[in-house]
């Protein structure tokens, strides 16, 4: 029964494992950024084109020049050998070979009475091969010859019938001498090609990493100036679309803003006459319960408007975010009357543009959570990667795994632990985290080595 239920996983698994496609495989070696992929595109065909014409047209190019230029000099040393032959050993039959050799190009030597064996080895070049075809099927006398020993020259040696000629033919003779300049002028064309299109494609390029850098900075809430599309059309229609995107946002914002300005002068401006009333009546006990009521309305309107504002107009600029954790801290003591509850465990300089009043904001509220659901906290400021984190722990009841994306849910409060009995809205960490992804970063909650809820403010460099 159990054999029966594991063998459709496992040959699932197979079948999984084996339908991973190779081009699959191949891309986690391919570059990811636009620029490397094109000049891939570009240069990887012009390069197998090369490697083609240089392997096919070359290699036989260079096969033909060689047995041809070869066959000329069989012809030569055919001569000298019959004039070796013919004329008997003296002055005349040295003269004879000096002038045949210095009409050829050709060093000669005689060396009387020695003799060769006809040996067969195997050939390591194309010139090699050439030789040895030539030599063994247009000559009948032993030969043997050397292309190693002298970079420059051939050592041929022909067996005579009274000895051996050795003749030094300059290789230019037998090979083709452009080959080097053949191989340079396709590796020199193929460097300029290059070198056009990485030109080329760095000015594409450029307007696209500029339309990046535009959209990231728009999206951690930071001013973009002086951005204007240019490059192709459809890159200036990308980027015309973005600039349209971010004034209809920005005018958004700024309408919102301005309306909620309106509203809270608005429901203040009654809220502070009733307030100025209490206090002229005289103090019982329905009083205090509605002066009571009158503080909780206030304060929970101020938290469903710093709510609604959300990042709010306020611009971006370099914060040192450690003075600024110190500040809140200072500020939490003060309020919750905390001396001696919460410290700064770690604190890394670091200097980032953000909205200041925002991010403070944040601070703010996790910091009030920690305070207000455990007896001790402790906030750090920390640089990593990318990224700076600024985190707040507790000593608290803490918040289950399973039930801390729900936290973030506005207007929402949980039940257990953090409940309604702390009093609040359920908007506290809904603004966090607001403020934290109008940055570009995000607030996650993890469990804190003090026992309680670990806080993390990410905000990317």
């Amino acid at each position: 029964m159990s054999s029966s239920q594991t063998t459709p996983v496992s040959g699932r698994a197979t079948l999984k494992n084996a339908s991973v496609h190779p081009l699959r495989a191949l891309k986690r070696f391919l570059p990811r950024g636009l620029f490397w992929r094109s000049l891939i595109i570009i240069v990887m065909p012009m390069l197998l084109l090369q490697m083609v014409v240089t392997i096919v047209f070359f290699d036989r190019h260079y096969r033909i020049t060689t047995a041809t230029m070869t066959r000329g000099v069989v012809n030569d040393v055919a001569y000298m050998v019959m004039l070796e032959n013919t004329l008997p050993l003296g002055p005349q039959r040295d003269t004879q070979r000096q002038i045949a050799a210095n009409l050829f190009g050709y060093g000669a030597e005689f060396l009387p009475g020695e003799r060769l064996a006809r040996t067969v080895s195997t050939p390591q070049t194309v010139l090699d091969r050439a030789l040895a075809y030539i030599f063994m099927t247009e000559i009948q006398e032993n030969v043997t010859f050397d292309t190693a020993r002298d970079p420059e020259n051939v050592d041929l040696r022909m067996q005579l019938r009274d000895g051996v000629l050795r003749l030094l033919i300059p290789v230019g003779r037998v090979t083709a001498s452009s080959a080097d300049i053949f191989v340079l002028w396709m590796i020199g064309s193929s460097l300029v090609l290059i070198a056009i299109a990485v030109l080329f494609l760095r000015n594409q390029i450029k307007p696209i990493e500029r339309l990046a850098a535009a959209a990231e900075s728009f999206g951690k809430g930071r001013e973009v100036d002086n951005f204007k599309p240019y490059g192709a059309t459809e890159v200036r229609r990308a980027a015309s679309a973005f600039i349209q995107m971010r004034e209809r946002i920005d005018r958004y914002i700024q309408q919102r803003t301005e309306m909620l300005a309106g509203i809270s002068h608005d429901l203040k401006t009654p809220l502070t006459r009733m307030r100025l009333q209490l206090a002229m009546m005289p103090k019982d006990s329905d009083v205090e319960a509605m002066e009571s009521d009158l503080a909780e309305m206030e304060r929970m309107l101020t938290e469903y408007l710093a709510f609604a504002r959300g990042e709010g107009g306020d611009p971006a600029e370099p914060t040192e975010l450690t003075a600024l954790v110190e500040e809140v801290v200072a500020d939490g003591v003060r309020t919750h009357g905390a001396s001696g509850r919460i410290k700064i465990a770690a604190a890394e300089p670091v200097t980032l543009a953000v909205k200041r009043d925002a991010v403070k904001r944040c601070l703010v509220n996790l910091i009030d959570n920690a305070l207000k659901y455990g007896e001790h906290a402790s906030v750090a400021v920390k640089q990593v990667g990318r990224g700076v984190e600024l985190s707040v722990e507790d000593d608290g009841p803490g918040i289950a795994e399973d039930r801390r994306e729900e936290a973030f849910r506005p207007f929402h409060r949980l039940d257990e632990g953090r409940n309604l009995q702390k009093g609040g809205v359920g908007l506290g960490l809904a603004i966090a985290r607001d403020i934290a992804r109008a940055h570009g970063g995000d607030v996650r909650l993890e469990t804190s080595a003090m026992g309680g809820l670990r806080a993390v403010l990410r905000l990317p460099i």
